[in-house]
């Protein structure tokens, strides 16, 4: 019964007999459960070294050390957690395991590196099993979806509620749909980063940077991949197929070309009145540029130094880089040169 304690049967049936006399020593142990007494005084020295023991106040003049049983709970509580910190190191080290024998295939056998589902049905359970297991989720989102709506996606608030990370990016036809607007404003003040772009080339989810999911769709329908490698029209037809990316030089070509759309996309954001703006790509300015603003967006435009410009608008040099960090962050520009591209694609130097 507590051999998951770390306690042997032969001393759990020592402690049980001290539990139930309150005090005894060795030679009464060994009379009574049919031991010898050498056999006793390990057992009793184990249990001690355990805490589950201790040693009376005082042995009686000459005779053997006698022992008393501790409180179970207060012995045995520590010797629990040390057993599951040992079985939870265990599990980590079958994870790392089971990664490194995967790994290891998918070096050995490049028909790992990608697998393909089929099935609407298929699709949306590996979306879910994949969000649900991740810390960082980077979803492309064309229109017309294959497999998950953005409406049936109920679990990402809850996920971003526990603190997993959404950076997503939509296709302006997609938040023309019906609810879509209200939609994408109720994942943003969960905690989404949004950008929406004119087109996306393809549809992708990204699970932190271990597995991408990514539908195959060709011009004349749905293709499959089989054992060989060739494609051809999926079996079920009108079934969605899509294959499901590892890691690999293939993850890191789709996560690269994410993080170029994102620097290329335009932020979304929640209005004080709850409206979803900055998502109709239209040329004029997404917001309202002060005339100094635009004026010190054409001298960068025009690559003159921050101290130039410090002297033409007459104030200081720390002056001008706090106001070009306020229009990068505006703009959702990590870098100068973004920032520039931003102000381009906005119009707000039209």
């Amino acid at each position: 019964m507590l051999e998951a304690a770390g306690v042997g049967a032969a001393e759990e049936r020592v402690y049980r007999f001290l539990v139930g006399v309150r005090e005894a020593d060795a030679p009464t142990i060994a009379a009574q459960l049919g031991f010898d007494v050498p056999h006793v005084d390990r057992l009793l020295g184990t249990l001690h070294d355990k805490g589950l023991v201790g040693r009376a106040a005082r042995p009686p003049e000459g005779g053997p050390e006698s022992y008393v049983p501790m409180a179970p709970d207060a012995a045995l509580r520590p010797l629990l957690l040390r057993g599951h910190e040992a079985l939870e190191s265990a599990r980590r080290g079958v994870e790392q395991l089971a990664e490194e024998y995967r790994a290891g295939g998918r070096r050995h056998d490049a028909g790992q590196l990608v697998e393909v589902i089929t099935g609407a049905s298929v699709i949306r359970q590996r979306l879910r099993h994949m969000a649900y297991g991740a810390s960082e989720m980077r979803w492309l989102c064309k229109a017309r979806p294959v497999a998950l709506a953005a409406a049936e996606n109920d679990e990402e608030w809850e996920l971003l509620a526990r603190g997993v990370r959404y950076k997503t990016i939509y296709e302006r036809e997609l938040l023309e749909g019906p609810g879509m607007v209200d939609n994408v404003a109720r994942s943003i003040r969960a905690g989404e980063q949004a950008r929406a772009v004119g087109t996306l080339p393809v549809r992708l989810v990204i699970a932190d940077n271990a597995t991408a999911i990514c539908p195959l769709v060709h011009a004349s329908g749905e293709m499959r991949v089989d054992a060989e490698g060739t494609t051809g029209p999926t079996d079920r037809v009108g079934e969605p197929t899509a294959a499901v990316v590892h890691s690999s030089s293939l993850l890191d070509a789709l996560i690269a070309l994410f993080e170029s759309q994102w620097v290329a996309a335009t932020p979304l954001h929640v209005t004080d009145s709850g409206e979803l703006a900055d998502f109709d790509g239209s040329p004029r300015p997404a917001v309202h540029l002060a005339d100094d603003e635009r004026y010190l967006l054409s001298l960068i435009v025009a690559g003159v130094a921050d101290k130039a410009i410090a002297s033409q608008l007459w104030v200081s040099q720390r002056t001008v880089q706090r106001r070009i960090q306020v229009l990068m962050h505006r703009a959702g520009a990590l870098t100068r040169t973004q920032l520039v591209w931003q102000a381009a694609q906005r119009g707000w130097l039209a």
